[in-house]
Formats: C-alpha cells, sequence, structure tokens
C-alpha cells in the first residue's frame, strides 16, 4: 500500500516538476528530481514472472524510461546551476524520450496482459 502510495506520489511530482521550470526555474529540479527519486526505484524493482516475451521486453523499455527519467532529473540540475558541460536544455530531450517509452509500455503491457487471460 505504502509503496503505490509512494509510486503515485512521484509519479505526480514528475509531472509537476516538469511543467515547474516555465513559472519557477530554481524549484523545478529539486521536485523533478525527488519525482524521480520516488517513482523510478519501485518501477525497476517491479517484477514480471511471466514467460511472455512481448511484456518481458516491454519491462526492459520502462526500465530504460525509469533511467533517463532519472538523467533528466540531473540534466535539470545541471542546467539550472550551469554547470558544465550541459547548460542548455538537454533534459527536455530526454525527458521526452523517456515519456515516449513509458507511455508506449504502459498502454502495450496492459494490451498484452488482456490478450494473455
Amino acid at each position: 500500500m505504502l509503496k503505490t502510495q509512494l509510486y503515485r506520489l512521484g509519479g505526480l511530482l514528475l509531472i509537476v516538476g516538469a511543467v515547474l521550470p516555465l513559472f519557477e526555474p530554481g524549484l523545478a529540479p529539486w521536485v523533478f528530481g525527488a519525482g524521480a527519486l520516488l517513482f523510478c526505484p519501485i518501477q525497476m524493482n517491479d517484477r514480471y514472472e511471466g514467460s511472455n516475451l512481448i511484456i518481458r521486453r516491454l519491462r526492459r523499455q520502462q526500465m530504460l524510461g525509469a533511467l533517463l527519467l532519472l538523467v533528466s532529473a540531473a540534466l535539470m540540475f545541471t542546467s539550472y546551476y550551469r554547470i558544465p558541460p550541459f547548460r542548455g536544455s538537454e533534459w527536455k530531450l530526454t525527458l521526452l524520450i523517456a515519456a515516449v517509452l513509458e507511455l508506449y509500455a504502459v498502454f502495450r503491457i496492459a494490451h498484452e496482459e488482456k490478450a494473455e487471460r
């Protein structure tokens, strides 16, 4: 139960942290980073014990998306604090790739699990 609540809180903080640079750029990396630290480890530790190869592949894509969310958080910090070599908006590209991977995997896993039953 606590795991599910932390997972949802992490997802909410990720969304708020991704939008926050428009309004409060100094707070955005901290909110997004906290969300990534809550969301990603829980998602990476979630296991699929079945034998469906498609779901296994989609789980690996989800783990890659979670890793890219952590990279995005780090790049947000380097962007805001002007830490070389990254000083621009590289975090937006990694966030876009992570979001596409995560969304695709979520919908495809649900579809595959439904078809498996």
